[in-house]
């Protein structure tokens, strides 16, 4: 064994010793600090649940007052607590309120799934394969069926009204239809599949 190696295998050592005495401590602040998470987590209810953990996080803030202002006892120090368990506070409504958010888009992607009838590619007269288009995923393509687009022809002749009046429509992926140019790539795919310009 060189000192080269030997010197290697002290360092390891040492990072062991302090990567697990920081874990110690780490361990000891989380065994003091007192968590509320709700017992039950009802999969109904995302908005509420997200809403419910972030008054539970809330309520760990600091301890404070009747008034809220921290006791006259904390001096110079309670009032940073006060005011970073205020920023605390608004972080997570903030936080509380984009679970929610994100849970109604969640519901309404699965919305649009279960009650869309789903498509018959491959017959006669049958709508075309609107996932070809980058961007355009199952659930957009059941949106786009239910609003009567069915056909790459339809899509490759929108005017800059119809791609308004679509994009309102589709509220959920606003200024999708232009950021992946769907105009574009629908008359490139209607060209390759019917050999003709739309």
């Amino acid at each position: 064994m060189n000192g080269l190696t030997f010197i290697a295998l002290i360092a390891l050592a040492i990072a062991v010793a302090i990567a697990y005495r920081i874990g110690v401590v780490r361990g000891e602040r989380s065994a003091r600090r007192p968590m509320s998470w709700p017992a039950e987590r009802p999969a109904e209810r995302p908005a509420e649940r997200a809403s419910e953990q972030a008054a539970a996080h809330a309520a760990v803030a600091f301890p404070a007052s009747a008034s809220g202002a921290m006791p006259a006892a904390f001096g110079p120090a309670g009032s940073q607590c006060a005011e970073l368990a205020e920023e605390r506070h608004r972080l997570y409504a903030r936080l509380a309120d984009a679970l929610a958010e994100t849970a109604r888009y969640r519901q309404v992607v699965i919305d649009v799934e279960h009650n869309a009838p789903p498509p018959l590619l491959g017959a006669p007269g049958a709508p075309d394969d609107l996932k070809l288009i980058v961007g355009v995923g199952p659930a957009l393509e059941r949106m786009l069926f239910q609003l009567g687009i069915t056909n790459y022809r339809q899509i490759a002749r929108w005017s800059e009204r119809d791609i308004d009046e679509i994009d309102a429509r589709l509220a959920e992926f606003p200024g999708r239809i232009r950021r992946d140019a769907w105009v574009t790539q629908a008359r490139a795919l209607h060209q390759s599949k019917y050999g003709e310009r739309p």
